[in-house]
């Protein structure tokens, strides 16, 4: 199953004094979904935003909130966020002990429902819970900071990724050092959901950067 190839800008690299506008120039520049990363300082060593800052700018954009929770204990705040104006909300396999709980939860709630992996957790601890799931989000970096660089061994966990959801209607979303000079590889590993985050926003031009990054990725042959 062909899916589309969506780039989906992480505010966590915006100029938090001028959020809002950073949103607008984004979805102005092209993106397709808009990637929320919310810390804790406890699941994750830093702390972000939480709904409040959603609730904020969810009036600014109508392109599609990709909210990636990276907190612990989770299942508690996914009515909120959901109310806050999430429309995919994806958990940790890593921050709780009932992960079929938690989607069925986002689910309930009328939303997308995803899992994030970090890079050392076995593509394994999906295999139950693929029914439950939209999309699978594979860290490329370790969590917890924005301008990491992309560890090359996640393109084989991508491919595991690829082979296991084969014909299912599940998404994957590839987060961590994402840059024009490796977004081919990742989507030829089988991703086609991009989080990047200052490949984009440290760039002059917003819309050429995110064109240089889809052109770099289509042009695969996968």
């Amino acid at each position: 199953m062909t899916r589309p190839l969506l780039i989906a800008p992480s505010i966590l690299a915006a100029d938090f004094a001028r959020l809002g506008e950073e949103v607008r120039a984004i979805d102005e520049a092209g993106a397709d979904w808009i990637h929320i990363d919310v810390m804790d300082g406890h699941f994750v060593p830093n702390i972000s935003f939480g709904t409040p800052v959603m609730e904020g700018i969810r009036g600014v954009t109508k392109k599609p909130f990709d909210v990636h929770l990276m907190i612990a204990p989770v299942d508690r705040y996914l009515e909120a966020f959901a109310k806050a104006g999430a429309d995919i909300i994806t958990v940790h396999a890593e921050a709780g002990p009932h992960l079929d709980r938690s989607l069925q939860a986002i689910r309930a709630l009328g939303k997308r429902a995803g899992v994030s992996l970090n890079p050392a957790t076995p593509v394994s601890v999906l295999k139950h819970v693929l029914d439950r799931l939209d999309l699978i989000l594979v860290m490329s970096v370790n969590p917890g900071f924005g301008g990491q660089s992309f560890i090359p061994a996640m393109l084989g966990k991508i491919s595991e990724v690829r082979e296991m959801v084969r014909g299912r209607n599940i998404d994957i979303e590839v987060d961590g050092g994402i840059t024009r000079a490796n977004a081919g590889d990742a989507v030829r590993a089988g991703a086609n959901v991009l989080v990047a985050g200052s490949a984009i926003f440290k760039a002059k031009d917003y819309a050429a950067e995110i064109r240089a990054i889809r052109t770099a990725a289509v042009s695969v042959d996968v």
